[in-house]
């Protein structure tokens, strides 16, 4: 008796309707009849709603449910559905691909958007004042990502260097502007010093011997 595996029957095109759903619209393309052919087919796009309830949280499902059924075939649905066949192109077209920027990050505790806010600063045209506040803000952010990537200070001279480093001298920092002192807990993405210290204090909890 030979065993009937899955990895020697023919690939699944949507796994998330089975195999039955498959094998069904292989049936349903072969019926000569077109009328029957419809008929037949809008009872499987039925069961496949019946075997994939979540599909009707989706706006307008019974046209993905009929566009599923047209790929499950393999394109060869010819029925007189309720809703325009999909080209197989359009499922088979590779999206244009996505450009990313080549230049290097000058200083990557800063980011790239850094540079992005510095170029805004750098065009800003409305007047003096608000482009020493917006000098003032992106100072006090690029403080905040030192410090998460750093040391636990950081002088406001440093960051001030930093920025008109990274600008060219596009940028230059009012000599009068103060950010204030650090207020808050930094932290780098995926570590929490809270939660660190709390794992602390119940693992030291239970290591606590009774006292005598």
């Amino acid at each position: 008796m030979s065993m009937d595996y899955n990895t020697q029957r023919e690939q699944m095109v949507l796994p998330e309707y089975g195999r039955h759903v498959q094998k069904m619209l292989e049936q349903v393309c072969e019926i000569e009849d077109r009328e029957k052919r419809t008929q037949q087919a809008r009872v499987v796009v039925n069961v496949m709603a019946t075997l994939n309830p979540q599909m009707r949280d989706y706006p307008d499902y019974k046209h993905k449910l009929w566009d599923h059924a047209h790929i499950i075939s393999g394109y060869k649905l010819d029925v007189d559905g309720p809703y325009e066949a999909p080209a197989k192109e359009e499922r088979e077209s590779k999206p244009e691909p996505i450009g990313y920027s080549k230049e290097p990050i000058r200083k990557t505790c800063y980011g790239r958007n850094i540079q992005n806010m510095m170029d805004l600063i750098i065009e800003c045209d409305k007047g003096e004042e608000v482009r020493r506040e917006l000098i003032r803000l992106l100072a006090l952010y690029m403080r905040q990502q030192y410090l998460i990537w750093n040391k636990d200070s950081v002088a406001d001279e440093t960051i001030f260097q930093d920025m008109e480093q990274l600008s060219e001298g596009k940028i230059q920092v009012p000599r009068d502007i103060e950010l204030g002192p650090v207020t808050g807990e930094f932290s780098r993405p995926g570590f929490s010093a809270a939660g660190s210290s709390s794992k602390n204090r119940k693992f030291n909890k239970k290591k606590r011997k009774p006292q005598a």
